[in-house]
């Protein structure tokens, strides 16, 4: 009976290309899923006119970048600052990635590598600024920048963010610095490296997989963020993309391709920073699979 049985089953071989087929039509799946928006988008951006999503075509029947050009050399009235206005929003993006990765850093250096007790209690707990929904720190955040004199600057955005990017940051450096053997800070103080050394020609270099990891965490939550920017800013000058994009909707004759374009356009530097820095990414998945 256990040889009939045996003989029943499906070879190894079969399963494991079962297997295999199913995740390769899951996947597929889900990548058109996840295409369909940006196709739609698409066409969208392609049509003269902006419609052909909404008439059901599967593709412009006059295709043209006139949106794009319009965007790219600000001929459209509502993008004549689209320039400056992409130069604000990274200038955000840049600053609140760069400040969430120092003070993270630093923070993670200080509760892991310094021996300070209850660290992972207060890495931990400093999430509890995620049960509070960003919607309700809108006023207290409006009133404190109004305190301070920081209305309508872009350093009061990047307050913001910060504040809500650095704590989870905390928290995945602290753990992923636990895979760095604790021996190395030892042996460095025994050659006469003060901590900032420590920190500096060690930890930050064994530390960039994650660095890269939660700085692209950081500009990825300040570049989609739309609605401290509404309430924080006013003029012209300090005005974001997002804001920009957010006003098409004010105007019901405004064509649809031309935000859309925009939005494309907008979408693309995070995507960039994201391919230069996945290797990194990369090889601290892979370190923290072999540690584990």
């Amino acid at each position: 009976m256990s040889v009939a049985f045996g003989r029943a089953r499906p070879p190894y071989r079969l399963r494991r290309l079962a297997g295999d087929t199913g995740a390769v039509v899951l996947a597929v799946v889900l990548l058109l899923w996840w295409l369909l928006p940006v196709y739609n988008m698409m066409l969208i951006a392609l049509d003269p006119e902006g419609k052909t999503a909404f008439t059901g075509d599967i593709w412009p029947s006059a295709p043209t970048l006139e949106a794009f050009r319009g965007v790219l050399f600000q001929r459209y009235w509502y993008l004549q600052d689209f320039w400056h206005q992409l130069g604000n929003s990274f200038f955000i993006g840049i600053t609140t990635m760069a400040l969430t990765v120092l003070i993270a850093s630093l923070a993670s250096f200080a509760l892991g590598r310094m021996r300070l007790g209850r660290g992972g209690v207060i890495s931990t707990a400093a999430l509890l600024i995620y049960m509070v929904p960003a919607y309700f720190l809108v006023i207290p955040f409006y009133l404190l920048m109004h305190t301070y004199g920081l209305m309508d600057s872009l350093w009061a955005v990047i307050a913001a963010d910060v504040t809500f990017a650095v704590p989870y940051a905390v928290l995945i450096l602290h753990w992923y610095g636990r895979l760095i053997p604790m021996e190395l800070d030892e042996a460095a103080r025994i050659d006469g490296a003060s901590p900032g050394r420590v920190y500096l020609k060690i930890y930050l270099p064994l530390m960039a997989p994650a660095l890269a990891a939660v700085g692209t965490y950081a500009l990825l939550t300040a570049w989609n963020e739309y609605l401290y920017q509404f309430i924080l800013l006013s003029s012209p000058r300090n005005k974001t993309v997002a804001i920009t994009l957010a006003t098409f909707f004010d105007n019901e004759d405004t064509p649809w391709n031309y935000p859309v374009a925009a939005s494309l356009l907008y979408a693309l530097p995070p995507i960039v920073i994201f391919f230069a820095v996945r290797r990194y990414i990369a090889a601290g998945l892979t370190l923290g699979g072999v540690k584990g």
